[in-house]
């Protein structure tokens, strides 16, 4: 009998769109390989019902808020449904980049310097909280703290740019971090099953590679492999296992990374639901180590909670 799958795309976060085409692509490849799968919008459907429509597992197609942040993951643990992707509490963390960054601190990682406010405390800013973004010296980034996809990121040149920016990210999340922007080239790790894949090198005209870059330029270009000598890239390799692990992630995942112009990298997040779209970076890396898009769904279906 066929293995009967829901694929949970869509939810109600600002990455809805990319995770609708993202959960397509997975449908229509579990399809191909013989599952009787389904699209299963999280917006529209009660994953309660997963259990009472006889799905034998879960495969998590959510980016974002509800979907990465360890709120469908408890529900599934609670229904007894195998899923993919990180457990609970690595979602959790991993959608919270200042907490993730505590973490890797904790553990000697690579992290750029930051700030981080609470909406409560932060309007007007205080003189103490000024000073600390003023060490940071500008250029700086302002991020919401719990955003994928580049969404409310602004990158701030001047003390005049700063209050706006600052409300962007606010109007996203009720906490942000202002991080030191460091110029220098972009790479994504691609981690499957605790290995990882061929590094990919991210190159674009836009100032940081921000939504823009992501889903919309056809100017930005990916090289994988990225370039990087044999020596740098195992450095990268080990510094992006030791930053999954930290956070006790699973299945299949990125880790992003910058390098700047000492030769230093820098980690600058992890996403626990890549994107599988055919401008996802996790179907290229994989391409490139030999594994074709249809055996990547099935390797990360066959790696569940």
């Amino acid at each position: 009998m066929k293995k009967k799958i829901a694929v949970l795309l869509g939810g109600t976060s600002s990455e809805r769109n990319i995770s609708i085409k993202s959960g397509n692509s997975i449908v229509q490849s579990l399809l191909k390989s013989g599952f009787d799968a389904y699209s299963i919008d999280t917006r529209d459907y009660s994953i309660i019902n997963l259990k009472k429509d006889k799905f034998d597992k879960a495969y998590i197609a959510l980016h974002g808020k509800g979907g990465e942040d360890g709120s469908i993951q408890g529900v599934l643990e609670y229904l007894k449904i195998p899923y993919t992707g990180s457990g609970i509490m690595a979602s959790a963390i991993s959608i919270d980049k200042f907490r993730t960054k505590l973490l890797w601190k904790s553990y000697n990682l690579p992290i750029v310097p930051d700030v981080y406010i609470k909406k409560k405390n932060a309007i007007p800013l205080n003189s103490f909280t000024i000073k600390k973004i003023l060490k940071l010296k500008f250029p700086i980034l302002i991020k919401p703290n719990n955003q994928g996809s580049s969404i409310g990121i602004t990158l701030v040149s001047s003390m005049k740019e700063l209050s706006k920016a600052i409300d962007i990210a606010f109007s996203y999340n009720d906490d942000i971090l202002i991080e030191k922007f460091i110029k220098g080239k972009e790479y994504t790790v691609t981690i499957l099953n605790q290995k990882t894949l061929p590094t990919i090198h991210i190159s674009t005209k836009n100032n940081f590679y921000d939504y823009n870059a992501k889903y919309k330029s056809f100017s930005t270009q990916y090289s994988c492999p990225s370039g990087l000598n044999i020596i740098q890239e195992k450095k990268l390799k080990k510094i992006a296992i030791l930053a999954w692990n930290a956070l006790s992630c699973k299945g299949c995942g990125r880790i992003d990374v910058i390098l700047d112009k000492t030769n230093k990298f820098w980690l600058l997040e992890v996403n626990t639901i890549p994107g599988m779209t055919n401008r996802s970076l996790v179907p290229m890396a994989a391409k490139e180590a030999g594994i074709s898009f249809d055996e990547l769904v099935l390797l990360i279906l066959n790696i569940s909670n």
